[in-house]
């Protein structure tokens, strides 16, 4: 069964204006772990002055318990990223390049030949600490200053021996400018001609196609999704990028087992919360229609009784 990993602590949070707090981080990744979200990301090792909203991952690391870390991610970018974030604890690493050189160059400062040529080492790194890695694939459809980008190429970074050793290929539509027969053709032909490892998607939904991208790849076989919550967020180095999916759409169009009436109306009200504190408005559907007045479904979320006057 393909399953969700929320991104809002590292994709979500990166692009708004504020820094959460180190305890306010810990009880949401509590808060989404006790709800049943089989995985999340968590921060990021980008420079601090770059990207605010990430300069506390550290600190959050060391907050959590190894077996919460064991369920979480953190974005890496470099073999020295990896580094770091093992001597803090983390042990699941999300080794990000872009397929456009631009875009490789404004979010990382290299092109992307020089960020799969330092992926062995990441990789080394990596499984010196018994970790996981996974091949992060930004601009897999589109780039913002390249335009449309060639299957080929996301196929040759995927098929490159330097990148072979990655648990995981995860492809991203970074603009959310895909539509769903490309991300089932481009989820088709990682399956069918890379070497075999899990596949993820992530998208966002700028032009209103988050939901129907992350059904088709779930149906061309990704076994992992990403969300966050209430569409939060965005790629400071992608002009154009809207929030990513929301996690509260993906899981009311896939009902995994765990997800439940009582588990959206739980998840709601953090993603008010959250989105509150932020300024961020609510992107999610899923929680518009669970506020709405058709009390008869059991998705809405049932409000007190009011007593009578």
């Amino acid at each position: 069964m393909t399953v969700l990993r929320d991104v809002t602590l590292r994709d979500g949070l990166q692009l708004t204006g504020k820094t959460l707090p180190v305890p306010r981080k810990v009880e949401l990744v509590r808060a989404l772990l006790a709800l049943g979200v089989p995985e999340l990301e968590i921060g990021s090792m980008a420079r601090g002055d770059l990207v605010p909203p990430m300069s506390n991952t550290l600190e959050l690391i060391d907050a959590l318990t190894p077996e919460e870390l064991s369920r979480c991610w953190v974005w890496v970018a470099t073999p020295r990223h990896v580094d770091k974030a093992a001597a803090a604890g983390v042990r699941n690493f999300q080794y990000c390049l872009s397929v456009s050189d631009a875009h490789n160059k404004a979010n990382i400062g290299r092109t992307a030949e020089e960020s799969v040529a330092a992926m062995p080492d990441a990789i080394r790194s990596a499984r010196e600490v018994g970790g996981a890695i996974q091949l992060c694939l930004a601009t897999s459809f589109t780039c913002p200053f390249e335009g449309p980008v060639d299957t080929e190429r996301v196929l040759a970074i995927a098929r490159d021996p330097r990148t072979e050793g990655a648990d995981d290929i995860v492809l991203a539509d970074t603009l959310g400018q895909a539509h769903p027969a490309q991300v089932s053709a481009l989820i088709s032909a990682v399956a069918a001609s890379t070497p075999a490892r899990r596949i993820v998607f992530h998208g966002h939904d700028t032009w209103g196609m988050g939901v129907a991208n992350t059904l088709a790849a779930i149906a061309a076989g990704a076994d992992m999704v990403d969300g966050s919550l209430g569409g939060l967020g965005g790629c400071p180095f992608a002009p154009g990028a809207g929030g990513n999916t929301s996690s509260e759409d993906i899981l009311f169009a896939t009902r995994p087992p765990w997800f439940t009436p009582a588990t959206l109306a739980a998840m709601v009200d953090l993603t008010e919360g959250l989105l509150a504190e932020l300024d961020e408005p609510n992107r999610s559907r899923t929680a518009e229609g669970a506020r709405s007045e058709a009390a008869a479904f059991e998705w809405v979320i049932r409000r007190p009784a009011q007593p009578k006057l």
